[in-house]
């Protein structure tokens, strides 16, 4: 993957707000041409910097839903197993790599509290994963 350029952050910045924004409208504010605007576009997707897009919902909308981040401290030979055992559940939003006493975050939703315990169970049962440490989001202060 090349280096991102000013206009590429830009684009990203644009799409953070509004994922669904028209190309017209994102060459407008980029001042660029929309057949530029889809070339960088289909390159940040070919590339894997842009993954996918998504809906952000209200935390009223979402009622019942629960969100962690689970801090997680693994024997560093099995962490590429781990990850991709990781990806296997699909209450996981995300996993970052971080320093210090942890080596992954994961950010976690689930539709309830009582289903909760169970993931975070089933998570702690992935070999090699020696400790773990969750922390329930309440809510957004930004």
């Amino acid at each position: 993957m090349n280096k991102l350029d000013n206009t590429d952050k830009k684009l990203l910045a644009l799409l953070r707000k509004d994922a669904r924004m028209p190309v017209v409208n994102l060459s407008k504010a980029l001042h660029v041409s929309r057949a530029t605007v889809q070339n960088r576009l289909n390159k940040l997707e070919r590339e894997g910097v842009i993954l996918g897009y998504t809906v952000k919902l209200k935390q009223e909308a979402q009622q019942d839903a629960v969100r962690v981040l689970m801090s997680l401290l693994v024997e560093a030979k099995e962490e590429e197993q781990i990850i991709d055992s990781l990806r296997t559940f699909p209450e996981i939003i995300s996993v970052y790599h971080t320093n210090g006493q942890w080596d992954l975050i994961a950010d976690i939703q689930v539709d309830s509290i009582s289903v909760l315990g169970g993931l975070l169970g089933d998570i702690r049962a992935v070999t090699g994963i020696i400790q773990t440490e969750t922390s329930l989001l309440l809510g957004s202060v930004i």
